[in-house]
């Protein structure tokens, strides 16, 4: 069985889910190597199953049977914001039953999770028996800002050099680690003055500005406090602007600070004004009026990168002449710095930057929260200097602007160290420290010492230990692990398939209707293997040589291979596949003893060559009566074409590569990934190992009907579009093979084509048209067929001849020496013509 159609059944993806927010990157190669390794050494199908169902649980696993058993960790696995871990846990459960029952029972026990199975003799009992064997397994349990979350096991799999190496690096690193850990008295007393610099530094180093005029877009009411603070009431819409007049009673500024301070009368408490009290600030804008500040010939605007605004002077004031040089939050959801005020391109789909964005929904006590916005250079003015600042809040519908703020400046040359302790810190230290809890002066200590002068050296070798560590790229792979236990696993029956409607408990068990467990079967998912593959078992083998068929015939003896039971399709042969399910079995599971038998057989060598009569009586060829011919799954049309132009890399096994695709593909709102194409050797990989991203699936595979691993799928369904013409015509990737493709042609030995000294004379043309037809369909061309592509040619060249630049761009990087471009941009081409041929992408 080849490895792109086992790696599909286990819906193997180098992302985690389907939902942009929450889909990144995670290692899986580690496992795909495991199924093509063991599909090369011919791995018997039983030893086959039993190491992917419960790998980890067999007797002094080794590294390979812990690996084997990430199969079940393929799946989906949803951490999106706000998610109910219960509930993401439980959808993992209902993935690992309905993929084991499709890929090794072909059944649809899936239909079984809300009610009992409408067709097959299948029990809502029996699926949440099932899901008893899977509802063991280990997991850690993680508090994190966005919610519990729970994490399976994960291992390293390093190779024996970088396991050296991490070993003296990680020994280094457990030292340093252990010294920055230790309290020590110098410590200790460094600390205290550390901590009264920190209590002193908002009142010693800024001045509250003072408001002397204040305007809100949106019907927004703004009204002043006696702390200068600043309140907002009224209306609440999704966009609105603040505008804030003051005076800075200071011959410098170097820094502007803005804090969002909570109040009672705000929802939750504040600082924001959404129904969480949280807040979102996109944009700030200063505006400085002042003798000798800023003359009227220099105004320019002062957002994040200096962008002009519409008006560069207005009441008296004009926009600063230089641009922010950074951009410091003591808290912000995602970060806060320049470039999430103004970055050089908005993500799709955002209609404003990220800005300054505040999560207090888990605060237990609201608190203030504070950003430091420091000038690129210091505003001067001996009379003081005059300011008007615009907090621009573009967040959405829901309206998230600030509900109570204070503004501030300073002249401090390092203006950023007001907001060096994170905002849930800074209330310890204004507890005496002999009034701390124990937990308080720990959290404070060890802040500290992240920041401690002394510290200092020790720190920056510790960053340098993690960047080689870091550099040894030491992959991992995603592994099952069974919790101990002493009681026979448990589910619950929940009804409706709700996660939350819990009913009657349930213990491990296989479908009443089916055989059941031996006597030397545990009631685990080791003893769930074993029954997998038992002789007695009257599916498995059957799924499995049905399964074998289909790759080969391009349909199954069974065509539902996916659905053996009531509403599946009867066997077309049931006689046939009953005989093969059971010489499987006596050949000792052997998968390749089984496709020999197959490519051998008559039936399957026979000509695909169908008369009318015949094609009218079976035209799905559902009656064996003549060879398989059917279009090529995606990664199969994506290697033939490689293979074809001489391109194809061979290598086997390693992590995804990342061929080219169109721009945009990955411009994802939550998301800093980029699709960098791959180089060299890389960027000709087979399709199995193209990275899969479930929300970005690489397009010219789903084009070929490749899906997008979201699910177990069994059986490909083939369509036939225009699009996936144009696939082959039009994307960089497949005219990249036909540029190859032409220059391969063009260097073939003189032995085959000889060339003139005056040109490629028609006898030439023919050889080699003759030869690219059948590198490219592997059979010789018909006179008639031989003629049409020489036309092509002549077509083609007559137009290069008078435009030498299109000749250039398409043999770009393809370009071979002593050949006419316009030629060689001819028979380009002709190529990519060839590569597109139905007969190219069909096997028979």
């Amino acid at each position: 069985m080849a490895p792109a159609p086992r790696t599909r059944v286990s819906s193997i993806a180098c992302s985690r889910h389907r939902i942009m927010e929450s889909d990144l990157p995670r290692v899986m190669w580690k496992y795909r190597d495991w199924v093509i390794d063991a599909l090369n050494h011919d791995m018997p199908f039983d030893r086959f199953t039993i190491e992917q169902i419960a790998g980890d649980m067999l007797p002094d696993a080794t590294r390979d049977q812990l690996i084997a058993s990430g199969f079940h960790r393929n799946a989906m696995t949803n951490e999106e914001g706000g998610i109910d871990p219960e509930e993401a846990l439980y959808e993992v459960l209902v993935d690992r039953v309905n993929t084991t029952a499709t890929v090794w029972l072909g059944t649809t026990l899936g239909c079984a999770q809300c009610h009992d199975h409408k067709y097959d003799p299948f029990s809502q009992r029996d699926y949440y028996r099932m899901m008893a064997f899977f509802s063991n397994t280990d997991y850690e349990v993680s508090k994190r800002s966005d919610g519990t979350k729970f994490f399976e096991t994960t291992i390293d799999v390093p190779t024996p050099e970088q396991e050296t190496k991490r070993k003296a690096i990680q020994s280094e690193i457990d030292r340093l680690n252990e010294r920055q850990k230790t309290q020590t008295r110098a410590l200790d007393r460094a600390q205290a003055g550390w901590e009264q610099t920190m209590r002193l530094e908002p009142a010693v180093r800024w001045t509250v500005l003072t408001p002397k005029r204040l305007i809100a877009t949106g019907g927004v009411v703004l009204t002043p406090m006696h702390d200068g603070s600043v309140t907002a009431s009224g209306p609440n819409p999704g966009e609105t602007v603040y505008t804030v007049e003051a005076a800075a009673a200071l011959p410098i500024v170097t820094a502007i600070r803005l804090e969002a301070v909570p109040d009672p009368s705000l929802p939750k408490g504040g600082p924001g004004r959404d129904v969480y009290g949280n807040f979102q600030l996109n944009g700030i804008e200063i505006e400085t009026s002042g003798p000798g500040v800023v003359p009227a010939s220099q105004s320019a605007s002062l957002n994040a990168r200096g962008a002009p605004p519409p008006l560069a002077r207005r009441r008296g004031f004009a926009a600063l002449p230089s641009s922010l040089k950074a951009i410091k939050a003591d808290d912000a959801a995602g970060g806060a710095s320049v470039d999430s005020f103004s970055p050089k391109v908005l993500p799709r789909d955002a209609s404003a930057p990220r800005g300054w964005r505040i999560d207090a929904s888990r605060d237990e006590t609201r608190i203030a929260r504070q950003i430091v916005f420091t000038l690129d250079r210091p505003l001067q003015s001996a009379a003081g200097v005059r300011l008007r600042i615009r907090l621009k809040h573009y967040g959405s519908a829901v309206g998230q602007a600030l509900g109570r703020f204070r503004l501030s400046v300073t002249s401090s040359s390092t203006p950023q160290r007001v907001v060096e302790i994170p905002a849930k810190l800074r209330p310890i230290l204004a507890i005496p420290a002999t009034n701390r809890t124990e937990k308080q002066r720990a959290e404070l200590s060890a802040f500290y010492r992240t920041v401690a002068p002394s510290l200092k050296p020790t720190r920056d070798r510790l960053a340098a230990l993690e960047k080689e560590l870091a550099k040894l790229s030491i992959p991992t792979a995603l592994v099952m692990r069974e919790r101990v236990a002493y009681e026979r696993p448990s589910a619950y029956v929940h009804r409706r398939g709700s996660f939350m409607d819990k009913t009657e408990k349930v213990y491990a068990g296989v479908p009443e209707v089916l055989h059941p467990l031996g006597e030397d079967q545990m009631p685990n998912r080791l003893g769930l293997a074993h029954w997998l593959v038992d002789e007695r078992n009257p599916l498995t083998a059957r799924v499995a040589v049905n399964r074998a068929w289909e790759q080969f015939f391009g349909r199954g003896l069974v065509e539902t291979s996916e659905d053996f039971g009531t509403r599946g399709t009867p066997p077309s042969h049931p006689e046939l596949l009953d005989w093969l399910a059971t010489q499987f079995v006596r050949s000792g599971w052997q998968m390749k003893a089984l496709h020999k038998l197959i490519v051998t057989s008559a039936t399957y060598r026979q000509t695909s060559t169908a008369t009318r009569v015949l094609l009218d009586r079976d035209p799905y060829n559902r009656l064996l009566a003549r060879g398989p011919r059917f279009r090529m799954e995606a990664e199969m049309v994506r290697d033939t074409v490689l293979a074809a132009s001489g391109l194809l890399n061979l290598k086997i096994g390693g992590p995804s590569v990342f061929p080219p695709q169109p721009e945009g593909i990955w411009d994802i709102p939550y998301s800093d990934e980029k699709w960098i194409p791959s180089t060299g050797e890389d960027r000709y990989r087979r399709g199995l190992y193209v990275f899969i991203r479930r929300s970005a699936p690489y397009p010219s595979l789903l084009t070929f009907d490749a899906t997008s691993r979201e699910r177990c799928t069994v059986r490909r369904v083939r369509t036939n579009t225009p699009l996936q013409a144009l696939i082959t015509l039009n994307d960089e990737a497949f005219f990249e093979a036909a540029r190859a493709l032409a220059a391969r042609i063009l260097r073939e030995p003189s032995s085959l084509v000889a060339r003139g000294s005056s040109g490629a004379e028609p006898a030439e043309l023919k050889l080699r048209a003759a030869r690219a037809f059948r590198i490219a369909v592997s059979r010789r061309p018909t006179v008639e067929e031989l003629d049409r592509i020489v036309a092509s040619y002549a077509q083609h060249l007559e137009r290069f001849r008078t435009d030498h630049d299109a000749a250039a761009r398409v043999i770009k990087d393809y370009a071979v020496d002593g050949f006419d471009p316009a030629e060689q941009a001819a028979w380009t081409l002709v190529a990519n013509a060839l590569l597109n041929l139905d007969e190219t992408l069909t096997k028979e």
